[in-house]
């Protein structure tokens, strides 16, 4: 039985691998937050948030055939697993908007050597 239990879990957590390798192509968020905002959400929001992951997930699961009656599959899907997920591995630390912080690249205006 929870040899059962375990492969379910495995194929959920690789299944939702898969779903969120498209996370990389967020929005960028402008935001500079301080070092003690960086602490607090790398001590305590983060592991709150994968918690939170992590449950939405098997509440996906269980909810999983009665959404798909009601049609309904990809906003619960949204709603538990990706919201979560995406408030935990892309927001970037510290800060409050989910979204990627844009790269900075510089470009020069001089002209190419010939």
């Amino acid at each position: 039985m929870t040899r059962k239990i375990s492969r379910t879990l495995v194929a959920t957590v690789a299944a939702c691998l898969l779903a969120f390798s498209s996370l990389g192509h967020a929005q960028a968020v402008d935001e500079t937050p301080s070092a003690l905002a960086m602490t607090g959400d790398a001590i305590f929001v983060r592991p709150a948030l994968l918690a939170t992951t992590i449950v939405g997930s098997a509440v996906y699961l269980v909810s999983l055939p009665f959404s798909l009656l009601g049609g309904n599959a990809d906003e619960a899907g949204e709603v538990l697993v990706m919201g979560p997920a995406k408030a935990t591995f892309v927001r970037c630390l510290g800060c409050t908007r989910t979204g990627k912080k844009p790269e900075t690249v510089q470009t020069s205006n001089d002209p190419a050597p010939s």
